[in-house]
């Protein structure tokens, strides 16, 4: 799972948002798990990658269960 840390803000007309929450709520999402998936699929489509911090997350990790022995 990808650490969530940073906010996006956009401006967008209510209808559409109303229109897009109520189908979100449809399909049982949330509106950020519906925008998550479209940014992971918009960057694929254009060939970039990116580090989803969960490669970061797990040294660190490791390191607090080696300390808990000592």
């Amino acid at each position: 799972m990808e650490l969530k840390t940073a906010r996006l803000t956009l401006l967008i007309d209510p209808h559409k948002k109303a229109a897009f929450e109520r189908l979100c709520a449809l399909q049982d999402r949330t509106p950020s798990q519906v925008v998550r998936q479209l940014i992971r699929d918009y960057l694929a489509h254009h060939g970039v990658s990116y580090e989803t911090g969960v490669e970061q997350a797990q040294p660190q990790a490791g390191r607090a269960r080696r300390g808990r022995g000592r």
